[in-house]
């Protein structure tokens, strides 16, 4: 089985990019991030046209995720279990398919919104771990994997591309990062490549991409059931060249 992640950043202007990497890679499930629509917005048909079908939780041009698979799905959760009700970010889904529970996320930056803002990022955080840790108790085979906004240690961004006190690197969001990993979860490329960086992203501005100034912040983490099955995890950097790109690239992982 194969299933990859991709912020997009707009799934309206990045669907010629999707639909090659759909026929290209061909994952069995493609999870997606920052689609920046509303469900009904969300193009469908056209991923359906390659054998897709799509689960979305959308919202109005900020946020939003969603997931498209070649294999029957059953949508458990369309908001991270735990929110309150009003929280109206779309920023978690979490579906059953092939016998493994997936959840997908977009992890909100913490770098907006002053003291709230980053209290908002941990809270969300707290949340997730704690998910995990209902997965875990279910002994449910599961990947928690999306756009987490971590690095989550010093070779995980390029030097110089984020100050100390930048909420992707900051002690605290890297603490609950690390708690993750003390459930007893796997970072699947870290796992598989231990040494140097590999990153995901690369910002549109001062040259990151031509002058290989990236960041690490999309993650894979697999519960141990999975992690005895991992056998590749790699972000996919060609498509950060294409024209008119994503910032991200898609991280592919394959299970036997």
């Amino acid at each position: 089985m194969k299933f990859a992640t991709w912020n997009v950043n707009s799934v309206r202007i990045r669907e010629p990019h999707v639909g090659r990497y759909l026929q290209r890679a061909a994952p069995d499930v493609l999870l997606l991030q920052e689609i920046k629509c509303e469900a009904h917005q969300f193009p469908a048909a056209s991923f359906k046209a390659l054998g897709y079908e799509s689960v979305i939780a959308g919202q109005k041009s900020y946020n939003g995720v969603a997931i498209l698979s070649r294999l029957p799905v059953q949508v458990h959760h369309i908001a991270l279990p735990g929110l309150p009700e009003a929280d109206a970010q779309a920023r978690y889904l979490e579906i059953g398919v092939a016998g493994i529970t997936i959840g997908n996320l977009y992890l909100p930056n913490g770098n907006s919104g002053g003291d709230a803002g980053y209290a908002y990022k941990l809270a969300w955080m707290d949340l997730l771990a704690g998910r995990a840790a209902a997965l875990l108790d279910a002994d449910a085979p599961f990947v928690l994997a999306g756009d987490y906004n971590v690095a989550p240690a010093d070779i995980d961004y390029a030097p110089g591309t984020l100050p100390a006190n930048d909420a992707l690197i900051r002690p605290e969001t890297r603490a609950r990062f690390r708690k993750m990993l003390w459930l007893g979860l796997t970072d699947a490329v870290r796992i598989t490549q231990p040494e140097g960086p590999a990153y995901t992203f690369w910002d549109y501005q001062a040259g990151a991409w031509a002058r290989d100034r990236g960041l690490r912040i999309d993650h894979a983490l697999l519960s141990p059931a999975l992690a005895d099955r991992l056998v590749s995890a790699a972000p996919d950097r060609s498509l950060r060249a294409e024209e008119q790109p994503s910032d991200h690239v898609p991280v592919l992982v394959e299970l036997e």
